[in-house]
């Protein structure tokens, strides 16, 4: 029996035992949620878009340094405009200030692959997210999309409540088990991983293999995408919060 279900039980022995039972259910609930804080789902899920956003910049880079070393046509412009396979991404649009596509696409590139190494190694530090959100700001300006940055962001801005529960959720923990959203963040962050991949490079492979989806399934994509990563931020900070009342996590 998993721990999750043995907290389970307690919970409803609990609810048939009374306030000492209703006690024991919430300490195994706490306990597990201690396990949430030393992990710091926050702290994966940071990681985990960190990647996926540099591998976006990165793809975004690439199509800029094959136009060459033109000026683009506006601020904002596509960086693969003569892709067939993007063309239902209207082209991967991003903007930036480098009047150069050439130079902006090896910028990118290199702000990009800055973001992948501190991905993978700036969590150690007390700066992870500070960091995230400088780097998001340096991709938008150079030419890493306008999606991938905004959601470098609104991760980066997560991330600086690595270890600085949410006070509202950190109250209700001492009272009640963590809510099912709390519980389910890996599943929750598993799906939205799924979202974006679906998004890229799923939605171009599907019209390239089966032919046009329909803007409405193309929508519907990009919505559960978003809504997802969202949501995965949401459970993060619930899990992270509620663990960090655990006996545990207060010693």
């Amino acid at each position: 029996m998993t721990r999750a279900a043995r907290c389970d039980m307690d919970g409803k022995k609990a609810d048939a035992g009374g306030g000492q039972g209703r006690g024991r259910g919430l300490s195994c609930w706490q306990s597990q949620a201690g396990g949430f804080a030393m992990r710091s789902a926050v702290r994966i899920v940071a990681i985990a878009f960190g990647i996926v956003v540099a591998l976006a910049g990165l793809e975004h880079g690439i199509g800029e340094i094959l136009q060459g070393s033109v000026a683009p046509p506006g601020l904002v412009f596509e960086s693969w405009p003569e892709s067939r396979f993007l063309e239902v991404l209207s082209g991967e649009p991003a903007m930036s200030v480098i009047p150069n596509l050439l130079v902006s696409g090896i910028l990118t590139v290199i702000v990009s692959l800055a973001l992948l190494l501190w991905s993978a190694t700036g969590w150690r530090t007390a700066h992870h997210g500070a960091g995230l959100i400088a780097l998001s700001f340096l991709l938008l300006l150079v030419g890493g999309g306008l999606g991938p940055p905004l959601m470098l962001l609104i991760v980066g801005l997560a991330a600086t409540r690595i270890e600085r529960p949410v006070a509202w959720w950190r109250k209700r923990s001492r009272e009640a088990r963590p809510p099912i959203l709390a519980r389910a963040w890996r599943v929750i962050l598993a799906a939205s991983l799924l979202g974006y991949l679906a998004l890229l490079p799923g939605i171009p492979a599907a019209e390239a293999l089966l032919g046009p989806l329909g803007e409405g399934r193309v929508v519907g994509v990009i919505a559960f995408s978003f809504a997802s990563f969202f949501l995965a931020i949401i459970a993060a900070l619930a899990a992270d919060s509620y663990g960090s009342s655990a006996p545990s996590a207060r010693q």
